[in-house]
């Protein structure tokens, strides 16, 4: 395959997530030309957007590669209701822009979330390979006609693609009856942005037990207040932007810090000595398998997560500690800070995640 169309679920220009690397994974490989489609909304508008807009200034990703180009379709917020395709023809320039870009070679067409546009594109460019890779559940982020509309494109995309991948244990469940063709190709992280491992010292000094990433209605704010509570000597460090405030006052001392690009976040990372993932058990939380998990480890941080997705199945590896309840965190803090150091292992346990193994194990390229 020596071209790539790229739909994405996330803009170019954002926090450099499985998208963007998928993308330099794939330009390694074949030196292939990519058109990226960032993405358009996928349900009727609501008034908090304009807020999520406003916070959303976290530090972008790098401009595009040489042989790279980004997309936009130009759609109304209506995608939900009946006929939604035909209404919005201010994306059809984007799609004969794909037509004229795929003709005559050899293209691969990667949905990175179900639209009625990459079903669109799908019809169009019939003979071009296709492979869906499911992150998340997608309907979880929607309510009313919008979920339902959503789950039922989901269901035509994942029957529609030559290939279909997911990143978790739950989104095998979930469509390995439709498709026991699939491939779970989880998570993994940059090894080339990774800082060396953290020797941590296990002195009397306070701690600092930190999170890096978005606070959005996920977050379990009770936890980490409890968590806080339990170690008033110590720093709950937060960075990240806020799209979901605390539900009450906050200890003071927990941190608020702003986000940061993806160097900077991992180089404040490696300054924790103990690395958070405070997630809700709910619908948007199940199917998760959280990068800064791989991360964590990586920098030889232990890690203490709730209970929810992939965590939920971590309790038996090295340096993962899971809480089932608020009442546990003290004793969780204790154990998390005891852990021996061992750079080797961390270095190690980075090697096998990588996203060119992760990428390269799925066979998607000869």
């Amino acid at each position: 395959m020596n071209r790539l169309i790229y739909l994405s679920p996330v803009p170019w220009a954002s926090f450099a997530q499985r998208p963007q690397k998928f993308v330099e994974w794939f330009h390694a490989r074949t030196g292939s030309e990519t058109i990226w489609v960032d993405p358009y909304p996928t349900r009727l508008p609501r008034l908090s957007d304009l807020r999520r807009i406003h916070l959303a200034a976290t530090p972008a990703a790098q401009a595009p590669p040489r042989r790279l180009r980004v997309l936009k379709p130009l759609a109304l917020p209506i995608e939900p209701l009946p006929g939604s395709g035909w209404i919005n023809v201010f994306w059809h320039p984007t799609l004969m822009a794909l037509e004229r870009f795929a003709r005559g070679h050899d293209t691969l067409v990667v949905a990175g979330k179900p639209s009625v546009f990459a079903l669109a594109v799908l019809e169009r460019l019939k003979n071009a390979h296709s492979l869906y890779d499911a992150m998340d559940e997608f309907p979880a982020f929607y309510t009313g006609i919008s979920r339902r509309a959503m789950a039922r494109r989901e269901r035509k995309l994942v029957r529609q693609v030559d290939t279909l991948w997911v990143t978790s244990t739950r989104l095998q469940q979930c469509w390995s009856p439709l498709r026991p063709d699939l491939r779970c190709v989880a998570n993994a992280l940059d090894d080339r942005l990774m800082p060396a491992p953290r020797v941590r010292d296990h002195g009397l000094q306070a701690k600092v037990f930190g999170y890096a990433g978005t606070i959005a209605s996920w977050f379990d704010w009770n936890w980490v207040i409890a968590l806080a509570r339990a170690r008033p000597l110590d720093v709950v460090r937060l960075i990240g932007p806020v799209f979901h405030a605390a539900p009450a006052a906050l200890p003071g001392n927990i941190e608020l810090l702003p986000g940061r690009s993806h160097p900077a976040a991992l180089g404040a990372m490696r300054e924790f000595d103990v690395g958070l993932i405070p997630f809700l058990s709910n619908d948007l939380t199940a199917s998760v398998d959280p990068i800064k998990f791989y991360e964590y480890r990586a920098l030889n941080l232990p890690v203490i997560s709730t209970r929810f997705g992939e965590m939920a199945l971590r309790a038996q590896e090295p340096g993962t500690f899971i809480s089932l309840s608020e009442q546990d965190t003290a004793a969780l803090a204790d154990a998390a800070l005891a852990l021996a150091n061992d750079c080797a292992a961390a270095r190690e346990f980075a090697a096998r995640n990588t996203w060119k193994r992760r990428f390269d194990a799925a066979q998607l390229l000869p």
